[in-house]
């Protein structure tokens, strides 16, 4: 029986999550969503089941919203997340990339994030 692509790319996800879960040791987890027009990033407790932060390139006023589909936006969405989660008092992560490959806006992401204050 042949996988479609999306139950591959949801296999791919799962197994990187369950190693993530082995070498989190109690740290919360970096989780990114990347979609065609939009990129959105959650801090979770897992123990908790609990979101502690997030932020999305949907965020903002209306009429005045920025395209979400750049390296720029992944970059913005980056720092926001990072200073979220600082002011939630959470600064070591793991990332999970969801099974998107670490290039691109992925990677702008977690540059940025990074550079903002968090450590993974």
């Amino acid at each position: 029986m042949a996988l479609s692509a999306l139950q591959i790319a949801k296999r791919r996800a799962e197994r990187n999550r369950r190693r993530l879960k082995s070498l989190a040791n109690g740290r919360p987890r970096l989780s990114v969503y990347r979609s065609d027009k939009n990129i959105s990033a959650q801090i979770i407790d897992d123990a908790e089941g609990k979101t502690l932060a997030s932020a999305s390139s949907l965020e903002g006023e209306k009429g005045k919203k920025q395209k979400g589909s750049d390296v720029d936006a992944a970059a913005r969405i980056g720092k926001l997340i990072a200073e979220r989660a600082v002011k939630a008092g959470v600064t070591e992560v793991v990332f999970d990339r969801g099974g998107y490959i670490y290039h691109g806006r992925v990677k702008a992401l977690a540059d940025a994030a990074r550079e903002a204050g968090l450590k993974f």
